[in-house]
């Protein structure tokens, strides 16, 4: 997942060495989102996350991700080459982020959510990690783009170690009719609709955090060093602050139940997406505390939305129902990641990201409702 953000990390240095504007900038994540929906719907209709050796895919994922990342080395990134590579390593992405989850959730006993979210947890710290690689490589991005490029193969070797569990479902007959049962089942489209709260709010935080605190960090005395400091605390929020956050959540949803967990993340994540704006320029000190309890609060929840449809979805369907739904939430990362520099150039940093509060809202009242619904009495052990 080191690839996801490759780009991302390094738009302050390419901002200043190559001069793209705010358009281009979020293309650069924006065309992985557009991959990664395209990958996930292909996948999902053709039900590739069931039908094959889920290693393997996820092997040759990340491989072919991999070369295409490492591939922005040759070519000038304010080229439209840029954009076609990004979109290649984020429909790759569809056979690792969803894949992984089915192959972790195989060894689930009664502990699903923590599984599901140390996986969630490792895929965070993954995509935090070009943050942390930007950081020690200072203004050299190629050393960013190079270091994502070797973890994601290495990831690709080494899933091959990996054993599958006794959960593992048989193969579905080829069926692409079979992907919309995430949206016509009543408990499991509520399940999504919390998802698509959740994800509304999650990668425009996540691709925007470095600028809007580098933005911030220059304002302040020592202003010439912001780059880096936003680096270090970008990687720090998004990797450390949400691997726990991810952990923590699993525990809490395996012990006291799913929708709970989630509505009070989401209510917790919209508020901080509320008051972040408050901080900017002011006290670096309580900037990174409100950053350090977002980042933690916005991705708890992440895993356990995979988990709900993992334990309401049919065995032989886990697959292709996580793919579908994480379908469905990239697609929607494309409006808000494209309205937050639009939104800054309206009203500036201070009030930027308040609009991402609306998507935890609905979220909130989507998971209320399925903890209603006959259905909830399967997750986590009828620990709603």
């Amino acid at each position: 997942m080191a690839l996801w953000f490759s780009a991302s990390a390094v738009v302050p240095t390419l901002v200043l060495e190559y001069g793209l504007t705010g358009t281009q900038a979020s293309l650069l994540t924006s065309s992985v989102q557009i991959g990664f929906v395209a990958g996930t719907l292909a996948s999902a209709l053709l039900a590739l996350a069931d039908r094959f050796d889920p290693r393997r895919f996820f092997m040759a994922s990340c491989l072919i991700a991999a070369a295409a990342n490492a591939l922005m080395l040759v070519v000038p990134p304010d080229s439209v080459w840029i954009l076609v590579l990004r979109f290649i390593t984020g429909a790759c992405m569809a056979g690792v982020y969803p894949v992984g989850m089915k192959l972790a959730a195989s060894w689930a006993k009664g502990d699903l959510g923590t599984l599901v979210g140390i996986m969630v947890g490792a895929l965070t710290l993954g995509s935090a990690a070009p943050h942390l690689f930007n950081g020690f490589g200072g203004i050299d991005w190629r050393f960013t783009i190079a270091a994502a490029s070797v973890a994601a193969a290495a990831a690709g070797l080494l899933i091959r170690f990996f054993q599958p569990g006794p959960n593992l479902g048989q193969s579905p007959r080829l069926d692409p009719r079979l992907a919309f049962k995430a949206w016509t089942v009543p408990s499991l489209r509520l399940a999504n609709l919390g998802y698509l709260g959740h994800m509304w709010e999650l990668y425009a935080m996540w691709a925007w955090l470095i600028v809007f605190l580098n933005a911030s960090f220059a304002i302040n005395p020592g202003g010439s060093s912001a780059p880096v400091w936003a680096s270090f605390m970008t990687f720090a929020t998004i990797g450390v602050g949400g691997a726990l956050g991810c952990l923590a959540g699993g525990v809490i949803a395996d012990r006291w139940g799913r929708t709970l967990l989630t509505s009070a993340a989401m209510t917790l994540s919209g508020a901080c997406a509320i008051a972040i704006g408050f901080l900017f320029g002011g006290s670096p000190v309580l900037l990174i505390l409100v950053c350090t309890i977002w980042g933690f609060a916005v991705i708890a929840d992440s895993a356990q939305f995979s988990a709900s449809v993992a334990e309401l979805a049919e065995p032989d369907l886990v697959g292709t129902m996580l793919t579908a739904q994480t379908c469905g939430g990239f697609l929607l990362t494309l409006v808000t990641i494209q309205l937050v520099p639009w939104v800054v150039d309206l009203v500036g940093w201070h009030y930027a990201f308040m609009f991402l509060a609306i998507g935890p809202a609905a979220g909130v009242i989507a998971m209320l409702r399925l903890r209603a619904h006959p259905d909830a009495r399967k997750l986590a052990g009828g620990r709603r």
